[in-house]
C-alpha cells in the first residue's frame, strides 16, 4: 500500500500541487468488485483545499487516473455503519450517499481518523460522524491535546514532506541491499520493522540510561505546576474583583443609554417645537395689519399685502404627520381661518365702495367728454386698484367665492359706466357725422340709443335727357339712400372719414387697457398668439356674408382663464357692437358709399388686433362689425348692379356715356383713392369684377335698345370711356377686361366707319362689289371689261356720278351725321373722322387696283385723288 501511496503521489497529486495524506482500496457496495482507491488529500498552497478524490486504475495499463473529487466542505455525514463490530463498509454523504466496501477494517478506520482530523482542523466540526467508534477518534488526537486539533498525527501529516534527492537516494541504497525490496514489498517492510524495533530499543536504552536527568526534568515540571497553581489562585481573585467592576460599568452603560434616548427625544421634541413656531406663528404686526390695515394708502396696502402672504404661508404649510392632532395647533388654524375670514370680507367691502366711487368720479367727467369725440381715460382709476392685484390674488386663492363675488361686482358697476360713457361718446360721434342735432333728427336719431327710424331708400330709376342735363336731372349711382347727390361731396365723405377712424382710435386703446388691467388686477391668464382661425370668420356666399362667431348675448361656458376675461370684457362692453352697428347704420343711409371708408378703416383695426391677440374681445367684436360693414359694402355694390339694370334711355336724344358707365369712374377713382394701401383689397377686387361685368353687360344691352343713336356709337364711346378710365386707374385686377374693353372699342370704330362710309359712293361701291363677284366666279380680271354690265363704258358712266364736288359734299353731310351720332363728352369726332378718311383713302386705292387690274390700259381714272381727299377731309373738319 505504501508504494501505491508513493506511485499516486508522484504520478497524480504532485503536478496538481496537492499532498495524499491517507488512501484506502474500495469497491462500490452491492456490485462487482471493481476496486478503486479513496484518497484524503490536501492543496500545498494557502488557503488550504481539503479534498476526498477517487482514483481508478486504467483497464489498459499500470497507471492510474483521477476520476471523480468532491470538497470535504461538501461531506455531511460519514456512516461507519458498526461501532462494535468491525465492518469493512461505511457511507460518505455528499450531494448523494455513496456506499462503499473497504479492502480491510484497518484502512477504512485509518482513512476515517484522517477525515475526522482533517474535519477537526479545517471545517470545525463541521462533519457528522455516525457509528464510529469513540475509542477510534479518541486515538486520533494525543493526551493532553483534548482542546487542541494541532498536535498528535495530524501535527505530523501536516509536517510531512516530500523526500528531497539525498532521501531518495539512501532509499535507493537500502532497497538495492535488499534483493526482495521490490518483489516482495511487504517482507521488505517486516525487515524494516525489525530493523526500526532494534534502534527503537536501544533508543529506550539510552532513555533509561539518562534517568537522573529525567527525575531532575520531572522535579522541575513539578515546581512548575506549583507556580502556575499560585498564579491560577491570583488570576481568580483578580477575576472576582473584575467581575464587580463589570457589574458597576453595565449599570453606568445603561444609565447613559437611557440619558442619551433622553436627550434624543428632547432633541426631536425641540425640533418639532420649532418647527409649529417658525410656520405656525403669525407675527403681531401680521396680525394687526390683517385686522385693523389701512385699506386706502399705499404703505397700509402693502403691510396688509406682505400680512396676508405670511398668513396664506401659515395656512398652507405642510404639517409633519400627528400634528393636526395637536390641540394647539387646531387652535393655531381655527384663528387663522378666523383672520382670512374677517380680512376677506374687509377687503371685499373696501373694494366694492371702489368700485362704486369710481362709477361716481367718471359721472363727473362725462361731460367735458360729452363735446368733444373723446372718451374718459380710466388710467388712474386702473392705477389705483392695481395696488390691490396681489391682495386679489390672494383672495382668489383663499377664498374664491369671495374673489367670484367681487369680479362680478365690478362687472356690473364698470358695465354700467362704460355704457353711459361710449352712449355718451357714440351721440357725440352720430352729430358730428349728421353736423347738427337737428339734421341728425332728419335721419331718425333719436336720443343716445341711436336708431335709425326714417323711411327706406329708394332707388330713383335714371333716365337719360339730352346731354347737357342728363346730370342734372338724372339719379347718379351716388343717390343711393335718400340724400341728393348735391349733398355728397368730398369734404362730406373725408368729415365721415376722420369721425369713424376717431371713434375706432378711441375705442381700440379703451378696450385694450381695460383687458390688460383685468388680467393684471383678476390675475388672469392672457391671451397668447395664436395663429390659424380667428373668434370670427365670413364667408362669401353669392354676394352675402355668412358669420361664424359667438353671440355675446349668449352665455359662454367659462372653461379656462382666457374664457374668463372674453367673459368679463363682453359683459362690461357690451353695448360696443350695438352701437357700433348703429354708427355703421348712419353713415351707410347718410352715404352708401360710406361703406367703402368703413370697409378700409374696419379691416385695418381688426388686422391690427388680430396680429395683437386673434382671440381677444376687441378682435373678436371688431370682427363681428366687420361682418356688417362687409354685409353694407356688398349691398352697395349690389344696388349699383341693380339700379343699372333699371336704366331707361331717351328716344328723342343721343346716348352718349351711359350714367353707369360715369358712376363706375367716380366709384372706381373713389375706391383707389380710398383702398390705396388697405389690407382688404380682395373686397374691392371682387367688387370690381361684379360692376365691371354688370357695366359691360348693360352697355350692350343700351346699345341694342337704342333706336336714334346706332349701336356701333353707343358700344364705341362707353368702351372707350371705360378703357379710358381703367388705363388711367390702373387696376390691376381688371388688365383683361381693359384689354376687352379695348377691344370692343376698337371693333366698334371699325364696324361704325365702314357702314357710314358706304353711303357717299354707294353705287361705285356697288359696281366694284359686281366686279368682284365675276372674279370670284371664275371670269379672269382682264375679261372682265368684256361683261355688258361692268364694260368700260359703265365705269365711266359710273365714275362721272362721283367728280370732287360731290365727293366734297358727300363727306360733308356724313360729317354732319357722325358729329350728330357722337356725343362731346368723350370728344371722339376728330379720331372717328381721321379713320373715316383712312378708311375712304383705302377704299379709292382699291377701286383703283381693281380699275388697273381689270381695265388695263383704258386710261380711266377717279375724278378726285387721294390728295383731294385728304384737302377735303381737311377743310370740312376746319369749317365745323
Amino acid at each position: 500500500m505504501t508504494a501505491i501511496k508513493h506511485a499516486l503521489q508522484r504520478d497524480i497529486f504532485t503536478p496538481n500541487d496537492e499532498r495524499l495524506l491517507s488512501i484506502v482500496n474500495v469497491c462500490k457496495a452491492g456490485k462487482k468488485k471493481r476496486n478503486c482507491f479513496l484518497c484524503a488529500t490536501v492543496t500545498t498552497e494557502r488557503p488550504v483545499q481539503v479534498n476526498v478524490v477517487k482514483v481508478k486504475k486504467s483497464d489498459k495499463g499500470d497507471f492510474y487516473k483521477r476520476q471523480t473529487a468532491w470538497a470535504l466542505r461538501d461531506l455531511a455525514v460519514v456512516d461507519a455503519k458498526d461501532a462494535i463490530k468491525e465492518n469493512p463498509e461505511f457511507d460518505l454523504h455528499f450531494d448523494k450517499v455513496y456506499k462503499w466496501v473497504a479492502s480491510s477494517t484497518v484502512e477504512k478506520n485509518t482513512f476515517i481518523s484522517c477525515i475526522w482530523k482533517l474535519n477537526q482542523r479545517y471545517l470545525r466540526k463541521k462533519i457528522d460522524f455516525v457509528n464510529v467508534s469513540s475509542q477510534l477518534l479518541e486515538e486520533s488526537v494525543p493526551s493532553g491535546e483534548n482542546q487542541s486539533v494541532t498536535g498528535g498525527d495530524e501535527e505530523s501529516v501536516d509536517e510531512y514532506q516530500e523526500l528531497n534527492a539525498r532521501e531518495e537516494q539512501d532509499i535507493e541504497i537500502m532497497m538495492e541491499g535488499c534483493e526482495y525490496a521490490i518483489s516482495n514489498a511487504e517482507a521488505f517492510a517486516e525487515k524494516l520493522s525489525r530493523e526500526l524495533q532494534v534502534l527503537d530499543g536501544a533508543n529506550i536504552q539510552s532513555i533509561m540510561a539518562s534517568e537522573k536527568q529525567v527525575n531532575i526534568l520531572m522535579k522541575l515540571l513539578d515546581e512548575a505546576l506549583k507556580e502556575v497553581d499560585q498564579i491560577e489562585m491570583k488570576l481568580s481573585s483578580y477575576e472576582e474583583m473584575l467581575q464587580s467592576v463589570k457589574e458597576q460599568m453595565d449599570q453606568i452603560s445603561e444609565s447613559n443609554h437611557l440619558i442619551h434616548l433622553s436627550n434624543t427625544n428632547n432633541v426631536k421634541l425641540l425640533s418639532e417645537i420649532e418647527f409649529l413656531v417658525n410656520h405656525m406663528d403669525l407675527a403681531k404686526g401680521h396680525i394687526k395689519a390683517l385686522q385693523e390695515g389701512d385699506l386706502t394708502s399705499s404703505r397700509g396696502i402693502e403691510a396688509c399685502t406682505n400680512a396676508a402672504d405670511a398668513l396664506l404661508q401659515c395656512m398652507n404649510v405642510a404639517l409633519r404627520p400627528g400634528h393636526d392632532m395637536l390641540h394647539a395647533v387646531q387652535q393655531q388654524q381655527q384663528r387663522f381661518s378666523d383672520l382670512r375670514e374677517q380680512f376677506a370680507r374687509r377687503l371685499t367691502n373696501h373694494l366694492n365702495s371702489v368700485f362704486v366711487q369710481q362709477g361716481h368720479d367718471q359721472s363727473s367727467t362725462l361731460a367735458q367728454h360729452s363735446i368733444e369725440l373723446t372718451l374718459p381715460n380710466h388710467h388712474p382709476f386702473h392705477r389705483d386698484l392695481l395696488r390691490y392685484a396681489k391682495l386679489m390674488e390672494w383672495l382668489k386663492n383663499t377664498d374664491y367665492g369671495k374673489y367670484d363675488g367681487l369680479t362680478k361686482n365690478y362687472m356690473d358697476y364698470l358695465s354700467r359706466l362704460y355704457e353711459r360713457e361710449i352712449k355718451d361718446f357714440f351721440e357725440v360721434a352720430k352729430i358730428k357725422m349728421t353736423g347738427t342735432t337737428k339734421e341728425g333728427k332728419k335721419f331718425g336719431l333719436h336720443g343716445s340709443s341711436g336708431k335709425l327710424t326714417g323711411s327706406t331708400s329708394s332707388l330713383n330709376k335714371l333716365s337719360v335727357q339730352s346731354s347737357g342735363n342728363r346730370r342734372s336731372q338724372s339719379s347718379s349711382l351716388l343717390d343711393m339712400g335718400n340724400m341728393s347727390a348735391s349733398d355728397l361731396d368730398v369734404a362730406d365723405r373725408t368729415k365721415f372719414d376722420k369721425i369713424f377712424e376717431q371713434v375706432l382710435s378711441e375705442l381700440e386703446p379703451l378696450c385694450l387697457a381695460e383687458q390688460d388691467f383685468i388680467s393684471k388686477f383678476f390675475k388672469l391668464q392672457q391671451y397668447q398668439s395664436m395663429h390659424g382661425t380667428t373668434m370670427s370668420e365670413t364667408e362669401d356666399t353669392d354676394g352675402g356674408t355668412l358669420s361664424r362667431s359667438y353671440n355675446p348675448s349668449v352665455a359662454q361656458p367659462i372653461s379656462s382663464e382666457k374664457d374668463m376675461i372674453r367673459q368679463m370684457m363682453i359683459k362690461i362692453f357690451r353695448c360696443i357692437e350695438p352701437e357700433l352697428n348703429n354708427l355703421i347704420a348712419l353713415g351707410d343711409k347718410i352715404d352708401s358709399f360710406n361703406s367703402l371708408y368703413m370697409l378700409v378703416k374696419m379691416s385695418h383695426h381688426v388686422w391690427t388686433a388680430q396680429n395683437v391677440d386673434p382671440a381677444s374681445f376687441l378682435s373678436t367684436t371688431l370682427g363681428n362689425v366687420l361682418v356688417t360693414v362687409k354685409r353694407n359694402f356688398d349691398k352697395c355694390i349690389s344696388n349699383q348692379i341693380k339700379q343699372m339694370e333699371e336704366v331707361k334711355i331717351s328716344k328723342k336724344s343721343k346716348v352718349g356715356i351711359l350714367p353707369f358707365v360715369a358712376e363706375f369712374e367716380e366709384f372706381a377713382a373713389l375706391a383707389e383713392s380710398i383702398f390705396k394701401n388697405a389690407e382688404r383689397r380682395g373686397d374691392l377686387d371682387k367688387a370690381y369684377l361684379k360692376l365691371i361685368t354688370a357695366v359691360f353687360f348693360n352697355v350692350e344691352k343700351v346699345a341694342n335698345e337704342s333706336q336714334k343713336t346706332p349701336r356701333d356709337v353707343v358700344m364705341m364711346e362707353n368702351f372707350h370711356h371705360i378703357f379710358a378710365t381703367l388705363s388711367r386707374l390702373k387696376i390691376s385686377c381688371l388688365e383683361a377686361e381693359k384689354k376687352e374693353a379695348k377691344q370692343k372699342y376698337t371693333d366698334h370704330l371699325q364696324s361704325y366707319v365702314i357702314y357710314s362710309l358706304g353711303q357717299p359712293l354707294e353705287k361705285l361701291n356697288h359696281f366694284f362689289e359686281g366686279v368682284e363677284a365675276r372674279v370670284a366666279q371664275g371670269v379672269r380680271e382682264e375679261e372682265v371689261s368684256y361683261q355688258l354690265a361692268f364694260n368700260k363704258q359703265e365705269l365711266r358712266k359710273v365714275i362721272k356720278e362721283y367728280p370732287g364736288k360731290e365727293v366734297k359734299k358727300g363727306l360733308d353731310n356724313l360729317y354732319k351725321k357722325v358729329d350728330k351720332h357722337l356725343c362731346e363728352e368723350e370728344n371722339l369726332l376728330q379720331v372717328v373722322w381721321h379713320s373715316m378718311q383712312d378708311e375712304f383713302i383705302r377704299q379709292y386705292k382699291h377701286f383703283e387696283g381693281l380699275i388697273a387690274r381689270c381695265y388695263p390700259g383704258s386710261g380711266i381714272t377717279m375724278e378726285f385723288t387721294i390728295q383731294d381727299i385728304l384737302d377735303y377731309c381737311s377743310s370740312i373738319a376746319q369749317s365745323h
